[in-house]
């Protein structure tokens, strides 16, 4: 059977504002049928905190130790929690619902999309697997998670290597189009992480902090060798060729699209109104 070819976006390393903005015009245009689906890989700079839609800024997020840390901070049009982008490769998914191999259930079609990361860490000798809550106590703590920190906890279907978690991902879905984008962590400063975000007391602070290290690792704490990124990226491009059956085409940004980027990045994405209030 011939497999379908989807786009491939290596964006590089763009400002907070531009990567959700390009995720964002990704969806419209795949909408719109303008363009296949699309896999894209992209990294932040400066290093950036970006916070799930429905998350409190003023409540959860210490934006003097962001300004203090010289961090980008954006929102992202998807769900859950803060995550630190540094030292990490992000990826991007954009598949329209109707698409034949993607479930109607959200969290089926994110374990499809997933296969890609799955495969991608299988490529760098780690034996990931996914984790799926086996008692109705793991299951109730995924539906009210106690941190504001991504890596806190796995949920449904999310990648584990020795029991903690070594990827994040979020999904939205709009104009008929899933967006699942999320952070495969090659290292990770843990201390950083925490200094981000508000705590009732320091005591509290940490012991997140020492439960958070039993559940989430980077992949160079844990792989034998040192990872670079772009051994990441060839390793996670073939594992999303291989885990979705497709072949991946390389493309660039028409000069008439970026320009369509930028402007939404600057409209929406660097707008206080966006990233403050909810």
């Amino acid at each position: 059977m011939e497999k379908e070819t989807w786009r491939f976006i290596d964006s590089g390393n763009s400002s907070p504002s531009f990567n959700m903005a390009l995720d964002e015009a990704l969806l419209d245009w795949h909408s719109e049928g303008k363009i296949p689906p699309v896999i894209r890989f992209y990294g932040w700079n400066p290093p950036t905190l970006s916070v799930g839609y429905f998350q409190k800024v003023e409540k959860e997020i210490d934006m003097d130790a962001v300004k203090a840390h010289g961090l980008g901070f954006v929102r992202r049009p998807t769900g859950g929690r803060g995550v630190l982008h540094e030292h990490e490769l992000t990826y991007s998914v954009i598949v329209s619902e109707e698409h034949p191999e993607m479930p109607k259930s959200v969290t089926e079609a994110y374990r499809v999309i997933s296969e890609g990361i799955l495969k991608g860490f299988h490529h760098l000798g780690l034996d990931a697997y996914f984790a799926v809550p086996k008692t109705n106590e793991e299951r109730d703590a995924l539906k009210n998670p106690r941190s504001a920190v991504c890596f806190d906890a796995p949920s449904w279907y999310e990648l584990v290597v020795e029991g903690r978690k070594v990827a994040g991902s979020a999904q939205t879905r709009q104009k008929g189009v899933i967006l699942q984008h999320g952070s495969i962590l090659l290292d990770l400063e843990e201390d950083k992480l925490f200094s981000l975000f508000k705590y009732p007391n320091e005591r509290v602070k940490e012991r997140m902090k020492k439960a958070f290290k039993d559940k989430a690792v980077a992949i160079n704490a844990i792989s034998p060798r040192k990872i670079t990124l772009e051994e990441a990226k060839e390793a996670f491009y073939k594992g999303f060729a291989e885990g979705l059956n497709i072949d991946l085409e390389p493309y660039q940004l028409s000069e008439e699209e970026l320009a369509y980027v930028e402007n939404l990045a600057k409209q929406r994405y660097e707008n206080d109104e966006w990233n403050f209030k909810r």
